[in-house]
């Protein structure tokens, strides 16, 4: 098992700050949205360079959502930026028909998803949002794991033509991904190279998982751990070619079992190469108000729960 090294500690809604500025600097047609969060989201730096390219909508979440698409009739490229259960939840009908029907060019970015929204609360905490966005007809789904690649994400979308939507969250993180690792939309990233058992897992869970690799060597046991950022398109050449060659599967997730990443995982699987197959994942609940550690401890979303399941996985081959 490599080792890796944490450049520092921040939270991937400030990875995506950093990539709308950028973005907005790389292409005048990138405009941004935001309903009454605009500290939130860090977008207040893409607000201070282009105040002209910057819409506050209020809180009119649906209203946004229209004006965004209406905007790419133009050729603009708009990001939407709310809280995820704002950007899925509450705005679905808007997305499904003025957006995802007729492929329209807006990137929905949702931040505060997930048990790690902490205090806030089951209200907020949005659990079904891949799945909601994963079944529209031409939308992309991307979770990326840390600020640099929640930056990178941020400008590789910006370039692709089509509705996106791109999901990141509020606790700060360790960063370890490489400011300059290449990150492409469909393509799954290799984290660690393994024999034994397979850990795919995306956004905070990339790092559970690469704890639990760690723990799993000391136990002699070779995890491959890859990072499935992309939801939708999924990379199935990737999936297929590694439960072939481990023969055991752990899919580890911050979303509900049903219609999230691990879904994704077995229907490829069962297609192609059916293969033990275990989850980390919240299991048909909601959340509840706590701070982000105790959650995803009382959840099951950590390494210790990864290397559980990959020991179960592990017995099934």
């Amino acid at each position: 098992m490599k080792t890796f090294e944490i450049f520092d500690k921040q939270d991937t809604r400030s990875g995506f700050g950093a990539g709308l500025l950028e973005a907005g600097k790389r292409n005048d047609q990138v405009v941004a949205l935001c309903a009454d969060l605009t500290g939130s989201l860090k977008m207040d730096a893409f607000e201070k360079e282009f105040p002209d390219r910057f819409f506050q909508v209020g809180i009119a979440e649906a209203n946004m959502m229209g004006l965004a698409a209406g905007m790419t009739i133009g050729g603009k490229i708009p990001f939407t930026g709310t809280f995820a259960n704002f950007s899925t939840g509450r705005v679905y009908d808007q997305i499904r028909q003025s957006i995802a029907y007729s492929g329209k060019n807006v990137k929905i970015c949702a931040s505060h998803a997930g048990l790690t929204l902490g205090e806030d609360g089951a209200t907020h905490q949005i659990l079904e949002d891949v799945g909601m966005m994963k079944m529209l007809p031409h939308m992309t789904v991307i979770h990326p794991c840390d600020f640099n690649q929640t930056k990178q994400a941020t400008l590789a979308i910006a370039e692709h033509n089509g509705p996106v939507y791109l999901r990141f969250g509020r606790p700060k993180v360790p960063t370890f991904i490489r400011p300059d690792e290449p990150f492409v939309i469909g393509k799954a990233q290799m984290i660690n190279e393994g024999t034994d058992v397979t850990l795919f897992a995306n956004g905070h869970l990339v790092w559970q998982a690469i704890l639990a690799g760690q723990a799993l060597s000391e136990q002699g046991i070779s995890a491959e751990i890859i990072n499935i950022h992309t939801v939708k398109p999924l990379d199935e050449d990737a999936v297929v070619r590694s439960a072939r060659k481990t023969g055991a599967v752990v899919v580890a997730e911050e979303h509900q079992l049903l219609g999230g990443l691990g879904g994704s995982i077995a229907e490829c699987l069962a297609q192609h190469a059916p293969t033990p197959m275990e989850f980390v994942a919240v299991m048909d609940s909601f959340g509840e108000s706590g701070t982000p550690e105790q959650l995803m401890d009382k959840y099951g979303l950590n390494a210790e729960n990864i290397v559980r399941k990959a020991l179960l996985a592990l017995g099934r081959k």
